[in-house]
């Protein structure tokens, strides 16, 4: 077993955003959506907003940059202390900076509790982690926080304010949308801080906003979970039309055989109303009925 007490002890949690980027010598690149927060107070509270019962024995974070959640990660698992047996792995595409984060964590990476993993967070193996905290690329937000969410962890994650908004929205709220009835399928999620630009370097153009993902089963069944993420797609391409036309609009989307059979065995309080003023639990029921009605024969 890796000796973790060789100077690691006390090491953890308190590094200076500002003095790593220097230490690092790249900057940030906007162009590359590279946003490093460098707030200290909101670096210190982002890790604090993992709900009290997760599980942290092993943390990931996707893009570490120059290494100031990483940091404060380290402190999280308990990396000064020989004794805990928490790790953490991050995910950096730049190899400038994954270069440096293997070079300013020599200590931890040797000690066995911290893992770099240079390559793009949607493209490598993830590793079996137990909880999440990360500064997201904003670019690919969408697909790292859907490759995320069904692997049901804990997740600490920052978006663009406007995304955040949607992910979090509830039926009839004009965020409300594709993106709230999938996030809300895998998670109870919920915004709890939002980040001004001034917290970042370089700055980005939007605000942030910090979203607490809190894994639990939806309150209602779902037989084929593909078909669903897909029915609500196809619908939400039609948010302003009613339900009886976006279910005969989109089936080329849902891959509906027999979209009017579909409208044929619908309830007409359901097809009356608009895809944006749905609860999960009526999509849900909607698309087990377009699976027993619409799909081909076999599917």
């Amino acid at each position: 077993m890796t000796d973790r007490s060789a100077g690691t002890r006390g090491a953890y949690g308190t590094r200076d955003p500002d003095g790593l980027a220097r230490r690092a010598g790249t900057r940030a690149d906007p162009d590359h959506d590279q946003h490093f927060l460098v707030d200290d107070r909101v670096l210190d509270r982002l890790p604090t907003y993992l709900p009290d019962d997760a599980d942290t024995g092993h943390v990931l974070e996707i893009g570490g940059g120059a290494g100031a959640l990483t940091d404060r990660l380290l402190a999280l698992v308990g990396a000064d202390d020989p004794t805990s047996a928490g790790r953490v792995t991050v995910v950096e595409r730049d190899p400038a900076f994954a270069a440096f984060l293997r070079e300013e964590f020599a200590e931890a990476i040797e000690a066995g509790v911290l893992g770099v993993v240079e390559g793009d967070a949607l493209a490598v193996d993830l590793p079996p982690f137990t909880a999440c905290v990360a500064n997201l690329p904003y670019g690919i937000s969408s697909e790292i926080a859907f490759r995320l969410l069904p692997r049901k962890m804990p997740s600490v994650l920052t978006f663009q304010a406007e995304f955040a908004d949607r992910m979090v929205a509830s039926s009839g709220n004009p965020e409300y949308g594709r993106l709230s009835v999938s996030a809300q399928h895998y998670a109870g999620v919920e915004v709890v801080e939002r980040i001004p630009k001034e917290a970042f370097d370089p700055q980005p153009a939007v605000e942030s906003a910090v979203v607490r993902c809190a894994p639990r089963d939806p309150a209602y069944a779902v037989d084929d979970e593909a078909f669903f993420l897909r029915f609500v797609k196809a619908l939400f391409t039609q948010r302003r039309k009613t339900i009886r036309n976006a279910v005969r609009n989109t089936a080329h989307i849902s891959g509906l055989d027999a979209p009017e059979a579909v409208v044929d065995a619908a309830d007409e309080g359901v097809l009356g109303r608009r895809p944006g003023t749905l609860e999960p639990a009526t999509f849900a029921a909607l698309a087990e009925l377009a699976r027993e009605h619409g799909l081909p024969t076999g599917d």
